[in-house]
């Protein structure tokens, strides 16, 4: 009888340790799941940001929302180039060396003037991010994003990078108001970006 007992009381203790070692090996195995979601969902919040002002670090270069990676599904004309007048405070859109377009903008204001040259444009994203340089505030994308609804990067130094951008203060067109970025209604940056690529001449000239 005891070596009944004794037996039965064995059989329950490596059935108990049986099931502590399944749910151990459970409960790391969920961990460690949890753990990789956290990380993918870290590196997506990063990847989702525009840091900055409207002068944009390019380290890391300002990237889109998920579901919008590719470029514009709309083939430019090989031979389209714009001209940007800061006096003027408009975007020409050339094709065939022959004005297809224009759109006001506003410009860089005293201390932060929009560059002058000859530049291409480097980036193209739908609906930005971005990142507040002094107190960390993210901004996603949305009516009140300050990058409006798309990017078109086209000047860098190496450390900032300027663009055309839309945003939700259409009032100050006309004006010398931005960090070095050109500034466009929603409407109008929406319809530039369906008429150029990156690689596209993009002229500045007071």
């Amino acid at each position: 009888m005891k070596g009944m007992v004794r037996g039965e009381a064995l059989t329950k203790s490596f059935l108990l340790i049986c099931f502590s070692t399944a749910f151990l090996t459970f409960w790391t195995q969920q961990l460690a799941t949890a753990s990789i979601v956290r990380s993918k969902q870290v590196e997506l919040a990063q990847s989702q940001l525009i840091p900055q002002g409207h002068i944009v670090p390019t380290t890391p270069l300002p990237t889109q929302t998920p579901g919008t990676v590719q470029p514009s599904p709309v083939s430019p004309v090989e031979d389209t180039w714009l001209k940007i007048k800061l006096k003027e405070r408009r975007v020409y859109v050339y094709q065939d060396n022959k004005v297809k377009t224009s759109f006001q903008i506003a410009i860089g204001k005293p201390g932060w003037e929009t560059p002058t040259g000859k530049f291409k444009i480097l980036q193209m994203l739908r609906n930005p991010a971005w990142q507040h340089p002094w107190n960390g505030k993210v901004f996603p994308p949305g009516p009140q994003n300050p990058l409006g609804v798309r990017w078109i990067g086209f000047w860098t130094d190496g450390k900032n990078t300027i663009g055309f951008h839309g945003t939700p203060n259409e009032s100050v067109m006309g004006q010398a108001v931005s960090h070095g970025c050109v500034r466009m209604r929603n409407r109008d940056v929406v319809a530039l970006f369906e008429l150029v690529q990156v690689g596209t001449t993009v002229v500045v000239e007071r």
